[in-house]
C-alpha cells in the first residue's frame, strides 16, 4: 500500500471526489446511474453545508495526494434518531486492505466520545464485504425493505448499532 493519510474535516475537492468514488463503484458493480451519482453530491453537498466540528465526522483516506475513501458520520441528529454513518466507501487502491475497518473502528470511536447512543446506517442486500465490515463493528440488521432510494430497485437494508 502507498503510504496512506488519514485527513479529518473538509478538503478542497472532496465532495466530488465522494461522489465520483461511488458513481464509479455503483455503476460498474450495481448499474447504478445519473440519478445516485446526483444524490450522492447534492446530499453530501448540502452536510458540507453544515458540517460542524465535534458534533460531525468526515474522515478521508488519502494516497499520493488523491482521496482514495470516506467516511462521515451525520450527528445532527443523533441524539433523536442516532448518529448517520454515511459515505463509506474505498476505491480500488485501498479496498481489501484492512482500511475499512479502520475507518469503521475511527467512526465508532468518535461516537462514543460524543455520547451518541445509537449509529445507523442504509445499504443494501448484496455489499458483503461492507455488511462484514459493520457487523464486526457492531452493527446488526434492523430492517429490510424493497425500494428505490438509489434510483434502481434494491432490498434496502437499515443496520444499527447500540453504543455503551
Amino acid at each position: 500500500m502507498e503510504r496512506l493519510t488519514l485527513k479529518t474535516g473538509y478538503q478542497p475537492g472532496v465532495i466530488g471526489r465522494v461522489a465520483q468514488m461511488h458513481a464509479l463503484y455503483y455503476y460498474e458493480h450495481w448499474n447504478f446511474g445519473s440519478f445516485f451519482e446526483a444524490k450522492v453530491a447534492s446530499e453530501m453537498a448540502e452536510f458540507m453545508k453544515r458540517y460542524e466540528d465535534g458534533r460531525d465526522l468526515l474522515q478521508t483516506a488519502v494516497t499520493k495526494g488523491q482521496i482514495e475513501g470516506s467516511i462521515v458520520i451525520d450527528g445532527l441528529h443523533a441524539k433523536e434518531k442516532g448518529a448517520h454513518l454515511r459515505w463509506f466507501i474505498l476505491s480500488d487502491v485501498l479496498r481489501s486492505q484492512g482500511v475499512g475497518t479502520l475507518f469503521t473502528e475511527n467512526a465508532m470511536k468518535f461516537c462514543r466520545r460524543n455520547g451518541y447512543k445509537k449509529v445507523y446506517l442504509w445499504t443494501f442486500e448484496g455489499l458483503d464485504a461492507a455488511r462484514h465490515i459493520y457487523e464486526q463493528a457492531g452493527f446488526c440488521l434492523q430492517r429490510e425493505k424493497i425500494g428505490e432510494q438509489w434510483g434502481v430497485q434494491v432490498k434496502e437494508q437499515c443496520f444499527e448499532a447500540v453504543l455503551d
